[in-house]
């Protein structure tokens, strides 16, 4: 058995079923395509998602971090919107809004509010599409 089958094993993936076999072709062809080793294509992949996992954490932990006015901001910056869109939204001045988003960039470690949004891709900011109108 070779390296890769052997950790594919332990993972639980052995080739019997279908659906294990297609991830065995998959891998093969996608080591064939690099034209590398599958054992070093696995471990490029199990590198890239523990890096994945590791700043998906270490962002949900800045999150948390946040104000909850900074997060309102950050989920409307990474829905698109502009400061001048956040400001009428949230009923604030745009300047007050960019001393936000300069905040939260900070606290993230980020420069732009594109990287912000990349860093937050995936995340579901629905709930604040349409945030509540203060009373």
């Amino acid at each position: 058995m070779q390296l890769w089958q052997h950790f594919l094993t332990r993972l639980g993936l052995e080739p019997r079923a279908a659906a294990d076999a297609s991830l065995l072709r998959s891998l093969r062809d996608l080591a064939a395509c690099e034209q590398r080793p599958p054992e070093e294509v696995i471990a490029g992949l199990l590198n890239q998602t523990l890096q994945e996992r590791q700043a998906a954490e270490s962002n949900w932990k800045r999150w948390q971090m946040l104000t909850p006015r900074e997060q309102q901001i950050a989920a409307l910056v990474c829905l698109n919107h502009t400061s001048r869109q956040i400001a009428a939204l949230l009923v604030i001045s745009p300047e007050t809004v960019k001393t936000h988003v300069g905040n939260l960039l900070r606290k993230f470690g980020l420069c732009t509010r594109q990287e912000l949004r990349q860093a937050l891709a995936g995340w579901d900011f629905s709930a604040w599409e349409q945030p509540p109108r203060s009373s």
